[in-house]
């Protein structure tokens, strides 16, 4: 919902998991807005996950659909 911004929903993913997660491990999450549609709401977003010891565990791209706020 927050990301790229409130309303947001994922139309589609494609992820890549690369490496397991443990318990106990700590992972963080980014994502990088690689396109966004000249015409439409729609976002493309690059997201990688790695743990604490800076090795990534997912790779993957997602689309996203922002509605607009409602007045």
């Amino acid at each position: 919902m927050d990301m790229p911004g409130s309303g947001t929903v994922f139309m589609s993913q494609v992820l890549k998991f690369i490496a397991p997660v443990f318990i106990g491990d700590t992972i963080t999450a980014e994502a990088e807005v690689l396109e966004v549609h000249a015409t439409k709401p729609v976002t493309k977003l690059k997201m990688t996950i790695t743990r604490q010891t800076g090795g990534t565990v997912l790779e993957g791209e997602a689309w996203c659909y922002t509605f607009a706020p409602e007045d």
